[in-house]
């Protein structure tokens, strides 16, 4: 797990980065596709974050959940997880 972590956190801070040049884009009045194109770079971005950890969760908590015999929580976890996908 530490090694993920490790890999979530530097995505985070390549997007960090990307919002930052983002702003300066804005300030700078970018044209306007140029903004657009980087938008577009860091949601997929947040969405690479977001698959990671939902991945990491359903492979490791929710199957602890189901191992431990909780399976009415697991359940209710998967459902949650689909549902914000879905968002």
């Amino acid at each position: 797990m530490p090694t993920d972590k490790q890999k979530l956190i530097r995505r985070l801070r390549i997007i960090e980065g990307q919002v930052r040049g983002l702003q300066k884009m804005v300030d700078q009045d970018i044209y306007c596709i140029d903004i657009i194109t980087q938008t577009s770079a860091i949601k997929q971005g947040l969405s690479n974050v977001e698959d990671a950890l939902m991945e990491g969760h359903l492979g490791h908590c929710v199957v602890n959940q189901i191992k431990s015999g909780e399976t009415k929580k697991a359940a209710k976890e998967i459902l949650k997880v689909y549902q914000l996908k879905r968002k």
